[in-house]
């Protein structure tokens, strides 16, 4: 079968996730990625892909997969080892990691459950006091906590996270409320410009952008994502689901922010459906 021609400047504003069990199926993934000039890829730090297997992740794409711009997850949950000293010992050795490779940049995320004195914030503050890090960090924000999951105090550490000076992105967690997250972005947008030490080197934003599809829907009916808020109108109805993702990276791009898919992609079918939602 021949195969079809894309514009490539619009895969190129996104960055996918990607997801596998073992470095047989990364290497399967990756080079479906590189024949489809995908090269801005995200290693998540969840599932199986933890603890010594994301470290053996790390080298393998390092040493294979050079032309590659990765973005490696570090989950403070998922990567904590016997106690906090020793926990923050192995973080600086994987920053060290990445400072060889030339990566410099990590999406530092507590994990969805929090480990006391742990977090991301704590973290922080210990690297302000780290010389020659030369490494930055993205951080996650959830715009929808507030209204849908009952969580109080995310623009307080979002505030204080921005003041640390360390940060390079922020990632928006995926939901369907439109209104909110336009407002939630103007807060998130005036908070970077009033408090990054290093705005001038601007702090990108990433949004997460779910590929709708009748099999996803099942699926996330049946076990909906940790933090994720999805309308019922958008469960109950492939059509709007779709109709709202088109709408959303309109949002997404008239206000810079690059989306990241998070859904499976690995087909031809699924590539062309991602073109046909960015073109249309």
């Amino acid at each position: 079968m021949e195969k079809k021609s894309y514009n490539f400047s619009m895969i190129n504003k996104l960055r996918f996730e990607l997801s596998f069990k073992d470095i047989f199926q990364l290497e399967k993934k990756l080079n479906f990625c590189v024949s489809n000039n995908i090269n801005k890829i995200n290693i998540p730090c969840k599932g199986s892909i933890k603890k010594e297997f994301l470290i053996e992740t790390f080298e393998y794409i390092c040493e294979n997969y050079k032309e590659l711009d990765v973005i490696y997850h570090y989950s403070l949950y998922h990567q904590y080892s016997k106690n906090i000293e020793n926990s923050y010992l192995e973080f600086l050795n994987f920053i060290k990691k990445c400072k060889s490779n030339k990566i410099r940049e990590i999406l530092l995320v507590s994990g969805s459950n929090k480990r006391k004195n742990f977090e991301v914030l704590d973290v922080m503050n210990n690297l302000k006091n780290e010389k020659n890090l030369n490494t930055y960090f993205g951080i996650a924000y959830n715009p929808f906590l507030d209204n849908y999951f009952g969580f109080r105090g995310e623009k307080v550490k979002f505030e204080k996270k921005i003041s640390s000076g360390l940060i390079r992105s922020v990632w928006l967690q995926f939901g369907t409320d439109i209104k909110l997250l336009e407002s939630e972005i103007n807060f998130l947008k005036s908070t970077i410009k009033k408090l990054s030490n290093n705005y001038d080197q601007k702090i990108k934003l990433y949004g997460s952008l779910l590929i709708p599809s009748r099999q996803f829907i099942s699926r996330f009916k049946f076990r909906p994502w940790k933090g994720v808020y999805i309308s019922d109108k958008y469960l109950n109805s492939f059509d709007r689901f779709y109709d709202f993702t088109k709408d959303l990276i309109k949002i997404y791009l008239e206000n810079n922010i690059c989306p990241v898919i998070e859904t499976d992609f690995y087909s031809m079918e699924k590539i062309d459906n991602i073109h046909t939602l960015l073109n249309n």
